[in-house]
């Protein structure tokens, strides 16, 4: 199955450079460009693309807020998005995420982990560059400026506590499995657990979660 991948960067040469990068991988295609938010959104909403790669400043609509519109909480069926920007900003990473995007990387990333992000969030996965999730759980682990959610109605278990760890340090499934001893069917059960008692639609979710509640502290 070809994975259909829509493309919006408002500077030409990147935009071109994405899609010349994900129309070589096998598998993957582009099926639209856009060149502002608004366009994007258009687009998507048209095209219904399996990933929206998107841009954090553009024109007409942003990043953050054209993810939201596409893949925000109250979206009732929501596309999956993953946000790529040239600024290594904390703030940009947090508002992404929150706003519904199932991955977040830089422009210097490099073809292999755009093309696993890509892949990621076809599959209702996420993939966050691995240095910005452990700069982000510290960051807002040592933040005392944003409330604390409330714990879950249903405790979570210490193994998944130490899922939850694992997971917000950017680790990924097989990866958990490796550091706990636990086969992989284990580590999705767990992760689908975690997903129930928090409330969370993906991974992400539990992730930011982790992140809020100051696991790491």
């Amino acid at each position: 199955m070809t994975i259909r991948v829509l493309v919006a960067d408002d500077q030409d040469i990147v935009r071109a450079g994405l899609c010349m990068i994900l129309n070589a991988q096998p598998g993957i295609t582009v099926v639209g460009e856009a060149a502002d938010g608004r366009r994007a959104i258009s687009m998507a909403r048209s095209l219904r693309p399996d990933v929206c790669l998107l841009d954090i400043r553009m024109p007409e609509v942003d990043g953050i807020e054209a993810t939201r519109q596409l893949a925000g909480a109250d979206i009732a069926d929501p596309l999956a998005v993953v946000v790529i920007t040239t600024f290594d900003l904390d703030e940009y990473v947090y508002g992404a995420l929150k706003a519904g995007a199932r991955g977040f990387l830089l422009k210097d990333a490099g073809a292999e982990l755009l093309t696993q992000a890509v892949h990621a969030a076809a599959r209702g996965d996420a993939l966050i560059a691995p240095n910005i999730t452990a700069r982000l759980l510290s960051s807002f682990a040592n933040s005392r400026s944003r409330s604390v959610p409330p714990e879950p109605v249903e405790p979570l278990t210490s193994r998944e506590e130490q899922v939850l760890l694992a997971a917000a340090r950017g680790r990924t499934n097989s990866e958990i499995g490796d550091e706990l001893s636990i086969s992989l069917s284990t580590v999705k059960t767990h992760i689908a657990a975690l997903m129930r008692k928090l409330n969370a639609r993906n991974r992400v979710e539990i992730v930011m979660w982790a992140y809020e509640t100051r696991r790491d502290t």
